[in-house]
């Protein structure tokens, strides 16, 4: 039986479904398929499960431990204000306008933890207990218009309170108290308002705070709210962030005990040297070693002589038992800090080079040396033919062709020269018995001028004529009275330029200066011609090693009075007036590091103050402001170099005035200090207790071996012009001072550079060489450099009195 066919038609439609992917592809497919991505994958593919599991774990551990380091932070920072016998936390109460009180906004943040509270002493400290926060707070009440009271408070401080006024704008004094406080650290900030007047509504007073909140996150970016004290919500939350709040740590002063004298009490000692002082306070900071000096601002440094603990009454049952005090430290004789801060220079041993008075005198007018004159035949005599009839005026325009610029034509002539060889002299005869008769005639017009009448260099130039001394008088006065508008750009590329005087010879008047090939690469000794002073001061071989070394040796030895201990501080060899405390004023102690009493060279990285207009040129008098300390001084400037390195050779050009906008290192002599310190200059008024913010910055180095520079840069006019010579005058005024100063470099303003060859006449005109052609409207000039050094300070005391001639003078007779 047959089986019927069935036929089927081709599909004309083709479908391709996707491939099935298979784990087990081969790693060339793979990698194909990859296209170059690398994807993150476990080490062990079999075990990628228990690996995430691995990491959600390690994520959780290190959650957990950051955790746990915040919390012992939170703690370590406030352990000392906890506890029934723990340490208040100090709130220092600043006005910075005149119609509110420190002593009304104390009050009222008081009287919103307790209604009853009564008011404190108008100036001083209050005491204020937060049963209910489990700690206490002791307020500074301090005055309007105290700068140096206001500092001091703030340094000890852990929370600051500055009270504004809804009334008065904050003026310039309080503008300059914020400035200050700024750049000296502040710790904590709380702004609040006080109560306004009864006539101001709630829409206005919102306003109003509104508006010194954005005055306040001017100087305190991180201020979130400012208080109304008009408000008891404001107050009581107020008095929750002081009370709750984490105090921030101020960081120049970490690593340093302090103290807030609570008592202060002086007894005659046995010495005539001074009695001892008695201050009874908590320490704060670190440790509180008996073997390391304390500072006392605006009175210098003293030794501990012990440590008595201090605790305070208790209450409850042993209410009437009296605990005795105990002795907690005493200076160790062999690590015991001294007091000695300088050297005893010695003089034979220290002997300078530098030229003594009677030969000094010997270089003053008329009683300088004449250089010898040249012995007769001793400079090759040279002629020149010019002309019969010629006068040397005219005889001065021939340039002959061994005088022509550019060396390439020399070059030419010389090789045409040697090119000729033998044949030289067959030339020669040949020219001359081709020439003609007119010729003949000419070579006997004819003549021989000796050069030695006219300019002896090598070189050409102008004709030089001498004048007399009203002429010059006439012409320099027309000179320097020209157009100063046209000057008064190139300042700021030239600002040290100086006119040499006439009435007394440059060589004398700038005989301490040096001339220099070079600024930055040129050798300068650093112990060349020191003055006194450097002998009287400490170098370290490395400050920084030395400063590591201090820390390391302080961890290590692990003693002293820990922080939140009441204590009783016995310094020996105190002055009385020490002990006569303002109570405008508290009494603050600072523990210094070991060697931060010696006296050095410091280097401070300064900026001026941009509200500060008048000018400051080097070496005014200042207040410097850094760490504890305060001294009277007179810093000198200069530049800062870019990164902060010395250079090739630790020269630094000196600044005579701190322009704004520019970073400019100031040196003065002082006491060390280690950390990075910040620092303030103050400049004194007639009111004692406003002076003005001049600059602030912080603590560079005590770099002894930084050279500070001054240039000066003498000018003069190029009188007549002749390619690359130049006949130059009013630089000089003799020409003594020319041969005195020839072998120093000169340049010009258009960047041209070159020698002094000749003097020329007897008013201080001389001939100078460049190594290009030059303008007439161009300037020379000369650069001289002097080394300049610092002035020694003397300690600053608020009241206007001076504690000595230098700032260690009490402290080595007390020492002796």
């Amino acid at each position: 039986m047959a089986v019927e066919q069935v036929h089927h038609h081709r599909p004309t439609l083709k479908q391709t479904n996707k491939p099935f992917k298979s784990k087990h592809a081969s790693k060339s497919s793979v990698k194909k398929q990859a296209k170059g991505r690398i994807s993150r994958q476990s080490p062990k593919a079999g075990h990628a499960q228990s690996d995430a599991a691995q990491l959600r774990m390690n994520r959780k551990n290190a959650a957990k431990q950051a955790q746990l380091r915040k919390r012992e932070a939170l703690v370590s920072a406030t352990r000392i204000f906890n506890g029934v016998d723990g340490a208040p936390r100090i709130v220092a109460v600043v006005p910075l306008c005149e119609d509110v009180s420190s002593r009304m906004a104390g009050t009222t943040l008081s009287q919103s933890l307790d209604p009853d509270a009564e008011a404190g002493p108008e100036f001083g400290l209050r005491k204020l207990k937060a049963d209910r926060f489990k700690t206490s707070l002791q307020f500074i009440h301090l005055p309007y218009r105290h700068l140096y009271a206001a500092l001091d408070a703030c340094k000890v401080a852990d929370y600051v309170v500055f009270v504004l006024s809804s009334s008065i704008e904050v003026d310039a004094w309080g503008d300059m108290l914020l400035r200050a406080l700024q750049a000296q650290g502040l710790p904590h900030v709380v702004a609040c308002v006080a109560s306004g007047l009864p006539s101001e509504d709630k829409k206005t007073r919102t306003g109003i705070v509104k508006s010194l909140l954005s005055f306040m996150q001017y100087f305190v970016p991180s201020l979130s709210r400012v208080f109304d004290l008009a408000s008891s919500s404001d107050c009581a939350n107020a008095l929750r962030s002081l009370c709750e709040g984490h105090p921030a740590d101020v960081r120049w002063r970490s690593g340093r005990p302090y103290l807030l004298a609570e008592d202060v009490r002086w007894e005659v000692g046995e010495d005539t040297n001074g009695g001892h002082l008695h201050v009874t306070g908590i320490v704060r900071g670190a440790p509180l070693s008996a073997n390391r000096l304390v500072h006392i601002p605006n009175h210098g440094d003293y030794q501990v002589e012990k440590i008595m603990s201090a605790p305070l009454p208790r209450s409850g049952r042993g209410a009437g038992m009296e605990i005795e005090p105990s002795l907690l430290a005493e200076p160790d004789s062999e690590n015991a800090d001294s007091l000695i801060s300088t050297n005893v220079p010695d003089d034979l041993a220290n002997e300078q080079t530098w030229p003594t008075e009677e030969e000094m005198q010997g270089a003053e007018p008329g009683n300088e040396e004449q250089l010898p004159d040249a012995h007769r035949g001793t400079t090759p005599r040279r002629v020149k033919r010019v002309p019969k009839g010629w006068s040397e005026y005219q005889a001065a325009w021939i340039v002959d062709s061994e005088d022509e610029e550019g060396g390439e034509d020399d070059e030419d002539e010389q090789s045409v020269d040697e090119d000729s060889g033998k044949d030289g002299d067959v030339g020669m005869k040949g020219e001359s018995e081709t020439r003609g008769a007119a010729d003949e005639e000419d070579e006997e017009e004819m003549v021989d001028l000796p050069e030695a009448d006219m300019e002896t260099s090598t070189h050409k130039s102008v004709h030089f004529q001498d004048l007399d001394i009203e002429e010059e008088t006439r012409q320099l006065g027309a000179w320097r009275s020209r157009d100063r508008a046209k000057e008064e750009a190139e300042d700021a590329a030239f600002p040290d330029e100086l006119d040499t005087p006439q009435d007394i010879p440059a060589r004398v008047r700038f005989q301490r200066y040096r001339g220099l090939r070079s600024f930055r690469t040129s050798p300068w000794d650093a112990y060349e011609n020191l003055p006194r002073d450097y002998a009287r001061i400490f170098q370290f071989e490395d400050f920084r090693r030395t400063e590591r070394n201090v820390r390391k040796r302080m961890e290590a030895e692990g003693y002293g009075i820990e922080p939140g201990t009441r204590v009783t501080l016995m310094l020996k060899n105190v002055p009385e007036d020490a002990a006569k405390v303002d109570p405008s004023h508290q009494f603050v102690l600072f523990g210094l590091l070991q060697h931060e009493h010696k006296v050095t060279v410091l280097n401070f990285a300064v900026q001026r103050n941009t509200e500060y207009d008048v000018p400051v040129r080097s070496k005014d008098p200042l207040i410097l402001c850094y760490g504890p300390r305060r001294l009277r001084t007179n810093p000198t400037y200069s530049q800062h170099t870019r990164g902060g390195g010395k250079g090739v050779n630790n020269v630094h050009k000196f600044e005579r005035w701190l322009r704004h906008g520019e970073t400019s290192v100031a040196t003065t002599f002082g006491p060390i200090v280690f950390g990075n310190q910040p620092c303030m200059l103050l400049r004194e008024t007639g009111d004692p207790q406003a002076p003005e913010l001049v600059a602030m910055g912080s603590f560079l180095n005590t770099d002894t071996t930084r050279i500070v520079a001054k240039r000066i840069i003498l000018t003069g006019h190029p009188f007549k012009v002749h390619r690359k010579t130049a006949t130059v005058r009013y630089m000089f005024f003799n020409p003594e001072d020319v041969a005195y100063f020839a072998p120093v470099q000169l340049h010009t303003k258009y960047g041209r550079t070159g020698h002094i060859k000749d003097s020329l006449g007897t008013h201080g005109y001389f001939k100078a060489h460049f190594d290009g052609p030059i303008n007439q409207m161009d300037t020379v000039c000369m650069s001289l450099y002097k080394r300049v050094y610092p002035r020694w300070p003397t300690t600053f005391r608020h009241d206007g009195n001076v504690q000595g001639d230098d700032v260690d003078d009490s402290a080595d007779a007390m020492e002796e």
